[in-house]
């Protein structure tokens, strides 16, 4: 492909279209309003027949998106959910948004993609004529290129093929979706060139890149500083609570120099379908390559380990040992515990990959007995790992917090009494830094 400019102002909008999304969750759901905002009409494919019929009612079931947000869609005529891939042959474009997990053994799971690329061609032979095709999932490079352009080519119908990673961050309302710069890259100039066109319609800039395996790394590589910087500062927590030094006031030190530092914030563990994942799609591509991607895999290791981290810590605080290394007794729980907050970060009700099952489960399996409270998740439900856990949000209350002989600070909703909790909470174990405005509460970091 020849050389294309690094960035580009909109460009002379393309027709209005028929653009279908699938996966209408996290990422689609945003990138299927940006589109209808943008005046095109959307069919919405998702395999969750729930989700179709909720949608179909005009109910939003991401809640940090608003009560309106599908509505509006809805009654314009313009917006479509249905779970019938035939659909997919009425679009001019195909943008796929679909999970794009590890496997047990961690390596990545293109299970979805190639079953929703399979599907897209069907339905491009049945149209019998050309469509952009647009990959949103993140993925290791070569995927576009090696994975679907084969399957496309099967189906003996021109087309254009592209990858844009989305950009999403559940719950920030600072940004919005249309002003994340789209980068964009493709398999041919025509196919990038359409990509381009449409994405301008709908989004305030467009950065197009000379090939698609540009954009899948470009992806990766912001997800990994993410995470190998999260890694330093869990490491440095770790390091610096032996030595009894407050690693939050270390970081708010070192934020004072306005240049060549970023604050990074440690935690109980890293959630979200982004962080957790998308670095080990890099470092199975680098071992097929027969390179060994070692910050990653080390940045993995070390934020992997903060959840039998914090749970060693907890159990120190209120026995002075570590359970974990010792036979608990059987007969009656070591400890009642308290998670506060379940979503894998504060204000929204993702739970994806959040450390406070892990959590769950690590204190389970050091004989304690485990509650949680999350104002944003009222109940748990299957996950791909854990199963459902079957248990409901506690409500705050000062008697609530008093049967409880310790307290974790998983993520820090602003919807929780803090006053309160600082107040009858036995013991808190903080992974936040939540409590640092209540110094009368009985707190351990962690």
């Amino acid at each position: 492909m020849a050389a294309v400019p690094h960035e580009s102002a909109r460009r002379a909008r393309a027709p209005l279209q028929t653009v279908a999304v699938i996966g209408l969750g996290y990422v689609g759901l945003p990138l299927s309003r940006a589109m209808w905002a943008a005046g095109h009409r959307v069919i919405g494919l998702d395999n969750d027949p729930a989700k179709v019929h909720r949608l179909g009612r005009g109910e939003c079931y991401l809640r940090h998106l608003g009560a309106d947000f599908v509505a509006e869609m809805l009654a314009s005529g313009r917006f479509e959910p249905t779970g019938d891939a035939a659909r997919l042959a009425e679009a001019d474009a195909v943008l796929i948004c679909v999970p794009t997990p590890l496997d047990e053994a961690g390596q990545p799971d293109l299970t979805y993609v190639d079953a929703t690329i399979a599907s897209v061609a069907e339905a491009l032979g049945t149209r019998g004529r050309s469509q952009l095709i647009v990959l949103e999932s993140t993925t290791y490079p070569g995927t576009t290129r090696q994975r679907l352009k084969p399957a496309l080519d099967a189906a003996g119908v021109p087309y254009h093929l592209a990858f844009s990673p989305e950009r999403e961050d559940p719950g920030r309302r600072n940004i919005a979706t249309t002003a994340i710069p789209k980068v964009v890259g493709a398999i041919d100039r025509p196919s990038l060139d359409a990509a381009v066109a449409l994405y301008s319609t709908a989004f305030e800039r467009v950065v197009p890149v000379e090939s698609a395996d540009i954009a899948e790394a470009a992806k990766l590589l912001e997800n990994i500083y993410r995470a190998v910087n999260i890694a330093l500062v869990n490491e440095m927590k770790v390091v610096l609570d032996r030595l009894g030094i407050d690693v939050w006031k270390v970081i708010e030190a070192a934020s004072t120099k306005p240049f060549g530092f970023s604050p990074f914030y440690p935690g109980p563990g890293l959630g979200g379908h982004c962080i957790p994942i998308d670095p080990f799609y890099l470092a199975w591509r680098a071992k097929q390559a027969g390179v060994a991607a070692r910050f990653i895999e080390l940045a993995g290791d070390v934020n992997q380990s903060m959840p039998r981290w914090v749970v060693s810590r907890t159990l120190e605080a209120l026995a002075g040992a570590d359970p974990l290394k010792s036979q608990a007794s059987s007969l009656k729980p070591v400890a009642r515990i308290l998670i506060l907050g379940l979503a894998y970060k504060p204000d929204i009700d993702d739970v994806r990959e959040s450390p406070s099952f892990e959590l769950i489960h690590l204190f389970r399996e050091a004989s304690c007995a485990v509650d949680y409270s999350d104002p944003h998740v009222p109940r748990t439900h299957p996950m791909r790992h854990y199963g459902d856990l079957g248990l409901s949000s506690v409500v705050l209350t000062p008697q609530s917090l008093s049967m409880y002989d310790v307290v974790v600070i998983a993520t820090a909703h602003k919807a929780f009494d803090w006053p309160l909790i600082a107040q009858h909470a036995k013991l808190i174990i903080d992974t936040r830094n939540a409590m640092k405005d209540y110094p009368q509460a009985r707190v351990v970091k962690a």
